[in-house]
């Protein structure tokens, strides 16, 4: 069976729909980043996936071609992800969606070198005929934070948030979002094939000891 990180590690990809504090140890993703509203047609975030997924699918199938990975092992590519801000404000205003900063990510299993996602750019140009230069190899070490199963549309986020905050506030702890911690969520339901109030989204807020 592929190695699935969304069952192996459920501590961090399928917490209970109540808060809870974790630290999250440092990751390796591809990134692309971008501005703007995400649900535009044809817009920056919808392109951005697409990028995502051709490299990402490139370096689970190298193994049929001639670029072999070392350490390779199969797997499940993990959920599409985002980090999310607006200039100027520590909470996300979700009715003034065109003001979105935005981060989009994919984890990258911890085999995958600079190198080889170098090559996977490359490669899926090639194949796609496609300009990839977009993505970026990221590494984030995320730390400290709250999170909670959110299931419901995401413009109904608010209500979770405040469960989190209030939750963190009990726990001795305080949000701490900045230029390097961002509001953080993962997708673990195809808004395109579930009805929004199914939606299962995991939130993440970085916070730190009061």
């Amino acid at each position: 069976m592929p190695f699935d990180y969304k069952k192996e590690y459920k501590e961090y990809y399928m917490p209970k729909n109540k808060p809870s504090i974790i630290t999250v140890p440092s990751m390796n993703f591809i990134a692309v980043h971008g501005h703007g509203d995400p649900n535009t047609e044809e817009g920056e975030y919808k392109q951005s996936i697409s990028l995502l997924y051709g490299i990402a699918f490139t370096i689970k199938m190298s193994k049929k071609g001639t670029h072999q990975i070392e350490g390779y092992f199969d797997y499940v590519v993990p959920p599409l992800e985002g980090f999310w801000w607006q200039e100027e404000s520590t909470e996300i205003d979700y009715a003034h969606k065109d003001n979105f900063e935005w981060v989009s990510v994919i984890r990258l299993p911890d085999f995958v070198t600079k190198a080889d996602f170098d090559w996977a750019v490359e490669e899926a140009a090639r194949k796609k005929g496609t300009d990839f230069s977009k993505a970026e190899f990221m590494t984030y070490d995320e730390g400290l934070c709250v999170q909670c199963m959110h299931i419901g549309s995401y413009d109904d986020e608010p209500a979770t948030v405040a469960l989190m905050h209030d939750f963190m506030e009990q726990q001795g702890y305080t949000l701490d979002i900045t230029d390097q911690r961002r509001h953080h969520e993962i997708y673990l339901s195809d808004a395109r094939k579930v009805a929004s109030n199914k939606l299962k989204t995991v939130i993440r807020h970085p916070i730190k000891r009061i």
